[in-house]
């Protein structure tokens, strides 16, 4: 379709995808598909609209876009940062048919309000949709007060850490309490499962 990716700034355009098979979640059929600004419009055979770009995608599927709930983007982690940011990992996605991503927003000492508007800043060169998951790698009274507040910044989700002690690991009772306040928020609560204890034990041996 072109760099879905140059400036497109200027006045929308209105695209016509013409004799390509359509894939939804219950039907395959071909059609024509027609998008105003950002809106598909219409879909239907034989469709005609005057000053619209014509895309031929006879022989191609079209299919809705993937969503990949886990990506790690520009995350600084153990004295690195991931390799792709807000920009280059959108891009590779869209290319591989993934119209959305959710990121993991770290939590730092300022809270949370703190923390969202840091990784808004990084999304803000963003090519595709994107939401995000907050890792909940403090825990006390305070944060368990102000959990709540991240559903009106549009995240519903927590992630916690059983690995990685001292540094994303929170106790288990902690997370036992985290577990209660996602629970009376309708929030859901991911966990990144390893052992931390166990993982320091093995640590010494391997080396």
């Amino acid at each position: 379709v072109g760099d879905p990716f140059k400036d497109t700034s200027g006045p929308s355009m209105n695209i016509l995808i013409k004799n390509g098979t359509l894939i939804t979640a219950s039907d395959t059929f071909e059609a024509d598909i027609l998008i105003e600004g950002e809106t598909i419009a219409q879909i239907g055979r034989d469709l005609q609209h005057p000053n619209t770009e014509v895309i031929d995608a006879a022989g191609k599927l079209i299919m809705p876009g993937g969503i990949d709930p886990h990506v790690h983007l520009d995350l600084p982690m153990f004295g690195t940062v991931s390799s792709d940011d807000h920009y280059t990992g959108h891009k590779a996605a869209a290319f591989g048919g993934t119209t959305t991503v959710m990121d993991f927003v770290v939590l730092e000492n300022e809270g949370f309000d703190h923390s969202v508007d840091l990784w808004m800043k990084k999304a803000e060169k963003a090519a595709i949709d994107y939401s995000f998951h907050m890792n909940l790698t403090n825990f006390n009274d305070k944060i368990a007060k102000e959990i709540p507040s991240l559903m009106k910044m549009g995240i519903q989700t927590l992630k916690v850490f059983t690995a990685y002690n001292g540094r994303l690991r929170i106790d288990d009772g902690s997370i036992f309490k985290a577990l209660r306040v996602a629970k009376e928020n309708g929030m859901l609560m991911m966990a990144h499962c390893e052992n931390g204890d166990v993982i320091e034990a093995l640590i010494p041996e391997a080396l």
